[in-house]
């Protein structure tokens, strides 16, 4: 299930800030991609990567802001910053089958996307993949390269860019095609936290 924050801009495109005379077409295909995809598309998405993820039962992403995922970060890491994803494992499956929570800032990603020449949904979709990784129980801060190489053979099946673990290399991990990895300087899963009201879409 994907849920949209009230509070977030449902079209960052709206208030970019293009040069004067930019109105051709490079610069309307540069603000269409800048927009939050439909949410039929992403829940499409959703289905297809957990269903490569193994992972069983619901997943609910949380398309935010960077305030509301800054309030999480601090609540359940400890981490009072900003990031792009977060994920929040259900404690057990339960009567409910509920696999646990994603939350993805949307002005990140947007950053994200911007800097690495693809779309928002294309970033949205990295991230989201990140998160369901973490809620399959895989932890690039704990592991030794497994989730760097999972999200990396998985990428390729989704048709995505470079996994989210594999933008900052180096020689320390080695990945499926001979490539490296590094871990650092992205988000998490959250250890033993409970799954938040947050995350289920209502205003903290």
């Amino acid at each position: 299930m994907i849920l949209l924050d009230p509070d977030l801009d449902p079209d960052p495109s709206l208030h970019a800030k293009l040069p004067r005379r930019s109105t051709g077409p490079a610069q309307s295909a540069q603000l269409r991609n800048q927009r939050i995809p439909n949410t039929r598309m992403l829940a499409l998405f959703l289905r297809e990567a957990q269903a490569a993820v193994k992972l069983r039962g619901q997943v609910t992403v949380l398309l935010t802001t960077d305030a509301a995922i800054r309030r999480l970060n601090r609540q359940f890491c400890g981490k009072n910053k900003a990031t792009d994803v977060l994920s929040f494992p259900a404690d057990a499956p339960g009567p409910l089958k509920i696999a646990g929570d994603v939350a993805i800032s949307i002005p990140m990603a947007s950053r994200q996307a911007s800097e690495r020449g693809h779309s928002l949904g294309i970033e949205i979709k990295v991230l989201m993949l990140h998160g369901l990784l973490h809620l399959a129980g895989y932890d690039h801060e704990a592991d030794s390269g497994e989730m760097a190489r999972r999200e990396h053979k998985l990428r390729a099946i989704l048709r995505l860019p470079r996994g989210l673990i594999e933008r900052t290399m180096s020689p320390s991990t080695k990945l499926g095609d001979g490539s490296t990895s590094r871990v650092g300087g992205i988000a998490q899963r959250a250890p033993g936290a409970k799954r938040s009201s947050t995350t289920k879409g209502r205003r903290p």
